[in-house]
Parts: C-alpha cells; structure tokens; sequence
C-alpha cells in the first residue's frame, strides 16, 4: 500500500491549483482501492518462504567452462551409444533442455551465489550434493558451495555416488575424510529430523551386499561407525519391491528413491509411497521419497525414450509433490535442481535452437516457473507438518 499510494502521488505532482494535486474523481478513488485490495493477496502469497530443512534438493557441481576452468566440463558431453559421437558444450550440450545461464561454471562465486538464491527463493533448505570421492572436481567444490550455502541460511549434506573402488569399507573411510574435512562447517547439514548427525545419501547402494554395509552401520559391526565421531545417517535407494530386508539387514538408517521417472523402478512409483512409508515407521527407518518435474536423457541416451516423463506444464510436478505429502513421509527430496543430462532440473531454462537440433524450454511457464512452483509446495509441506 505504501509504495502503491507513492506512485500514485508522483504522477499528481506539479499539476495546476496553486501547485496541488486536482481533486481525484470518486470513481477513480475507488479503483485505486479495488487495486489495491486485488494487489495484498498476491504480495502476501508471493513472499519468500522460509527455507524447510525437510526439503532436501540433489545438486550437481560438476559443471565448468573455459574461461572458469579450461573447457566445458558436462555441457560436454559423450552420447552413450556406438557413435562415438560428442556434444562440443557451448551452444550444443548434452541436454535436452538450456540453461538459462548458460554454460556455467560451478566453480565461479556469482553462479554459487545466484543458484542459493534461487533454491532459497524455492524454500529449498538443503542440498545434497553429488559428490564423485575424494579429490574429485566435486570433493575440491565443496569449501566454496558450503560458504555459499551458509552466506544464504542452507545447509548441505553429501550423496554418495559409485566412486571408484566404491563398498561398505571405502564408503566408511570417504564418511570420515568427509566429516574431519568438512564436518566442522556450520553449513554442514544435521538436522534435527536425523538426530542431530550428518546425512548422507548412497546411490545405488544395492550394488553392495546388505551384509557388507552392516559392518560399518549396525551398532555391533567389525567396522561399525556407531557411537564414534563418525556416526551418521545413512540413506539407502529403494529400488525393487523387496528391498526392505536389504534396508533392515544393512541396518540403513532410512531409504529414498531418487528417480524422478514415476514407474521407472518399485521405489520411484509414486502409487508405492504411502505402503513405503509405513514400512518405514514400523523399522523405524525415515522415508525420504524424490519428486521431480519429469524427464529425459535423449540427448546423451538415444535408446532410453521409454522413460521420458513429460512435464505436462508443471502437472507432473504436482502430482508427484501431492502423491509424496500424502504419503506422511517426514521429508521430501527434490530430483534434481541441475541434473540437465536427465532433463529433471528445476533451475531455469531458456528456449534455444541450433542447427539441426531445438531445446525444449518450460514455455509456456516461466523460465523460473518450477522455483516458484517448489516454493509453492514448501509450504504446503510446512503447514502439513
């Protein structure tokens, strides 16, 4: 009202009458109040929400360009079929859609600081993010996106990829070079959702027998990181129907299920996360079930067009963010922020064309659509619970 009543009287300044303002018509006095009342509820509906802790968005720092960091790492792209074919990165990347920003680099201090922004902006409060073992591009990104993170009130917890020579063991000693290196950092996650220890997330940690990954988690393992400095949570992937003996006798602490392609596997169908989420309350497990806003890999997977999700103009979206409240989960994570080989980001992209190939965009949403969209869903999540 405020700023609305200033420009107003701006426009009646230096005007006839002795140097008032003329007399304003009764029917254009109560325009400006039907506008003004029409103008409260969308300011009040538009304000940034407060980033949740209990909404978790996997990031991927694994992007760079020449003139951050010597070429255009990702946005170059090999396709995965017998071509030998390679996208150069610049105008022509391995991805389906286009990054509003361009080809960034992780690594550049204005792209960390607009990217927290925006996942605040969306009432993301945690990142999870890709991290490839230690001394990896990912591992070296780490001091400056959690600076960023913490610049900005988000806090940050660890996905563990298949590095190489990763099992039970080598995951044990990544989570203790981990937490002594960046454990200390006050942007580092532990949230009260997970009893005040650090989170980390294991993809595909089913490629490692339950058995082996109960030496390092159960309280009596020969390796367990049970009541010592080193004691987490630690998140499994559901993947197939009977992967609950696996989470039990892995003496996992909770499971996700990351694929943003509902149906793609047991987990990621959305129709299963009400009975995963039982499952969980009676092992005592927390469920962590991954929305996206659809999907697709064409670009860099020709052959994979079976899983393409379309996002149906945020449809997708919402259903699968509907569908994972009401499931009672306590958390919700968000596949991905910036996964753009997948094509399930949720930061902005922009329409583009090239010779021979034209991008998919969000038209006709916004470029910044899904941000506002997660935002929208942030709250939900946060009156709900």
């Amino acid at each position: 009202m405020v700023k609305f009543s200033r420009l107003f009287a701006a426009k009646t300044e230096n005007k006839p009458n002795g140097g008032h303002a003329a007399p304003v018509p009764r029917q254009l006095n109560r325009l400006l109040l039907c506008l003004a009342l029409a103008i409260i509820p969308c300011i009040a509906l538009g304000q940034e929400p407060k980033p949740s802790s209990c909404v978790i968005a996997f990031y991927y720092g694994w992007y760079g360009n020449p003139e951050f960091d010597g070429a255009y790492e990702h946005w170059s792209h090999t396709v995965a079929d017998q071509s030998g074919k390679r996208f150069p990165g610049r105008d022509d990347i391995g991805a389906n859609y286009y990054p509003q920003a361009g080809c960034y680099s992780c690594n550049h201090p204005k792209t960390l600081d607009r990217q927290m922004r925006e996942l605040k902006s969306a009432g993301v409060g945690v990142i999870s993010s890709s991290w490839w073992g230690k001394n990896s591009p990912t591992d070296k990104l780490l001091p400056k996106l959690l600076d960023a993170a913490s610049r900005h009130g988000l806090k940050v917890n660890i996905h563990v990829e298949p590095f190489a020579g990763r099992n039970a063991r080598t995951t044990r000693e990544a989570i203790v070079y981990i937490l002594n290196t960046y454990g200390p950092h006050p942007a580092f996650h532990r949230g009260k959702e997970f009893g005040g220890r650090p989170v980390f997330f294991v993809y595909d940690s089913y490629k490692t027998p339950a058995e082996e990954w109960a030496q390092v988690l159960s309280p009596s393992g020969t390796s367990t990181i049970r009541a010592t400095p080193f004691d987490a949570t630690v998140i499994g992937l559901w993947v197939k129907e009977q992967d609950g003996d696996f989470m039990t006798t892995g003496y996992f602490d909770g499971f996700y299920t990351y694929f943003a392609a509902d149906g793609f596997t047991y987990g990621s169908t959305c129709a299963n996360w009400r009975k995963l989420n039982e499952f969980a309350r009676s092992t005592s497990k927390i469920f962590v079930p991954s929305v996206g806003p659809g999907y697709i890999d064409t670009r860099i997977r020709p052959w994979n067009g079976s899983t393409t999700r379309d996002r149906a103009q945020g449809a997708y979206y919402d259903r699968e963010f509907k569908t994972a409240l009401d499931s009672g989960a306590p958390l919700i994570s968000i596949t991905s922020f910036n996964e753009w080989h997948e094509g399930t980001q949720i930061e902005p992209a922009m329409p583009k064309a090239i010779a021979g190939f034209k991008y998919l965009d969000y038209s006709p949403l916004q470029p910044d659509y899904y941000l506002k969209r997660t935002a929208y869903w942030a709250r939900q999540l946060q009156n709900q619970r």
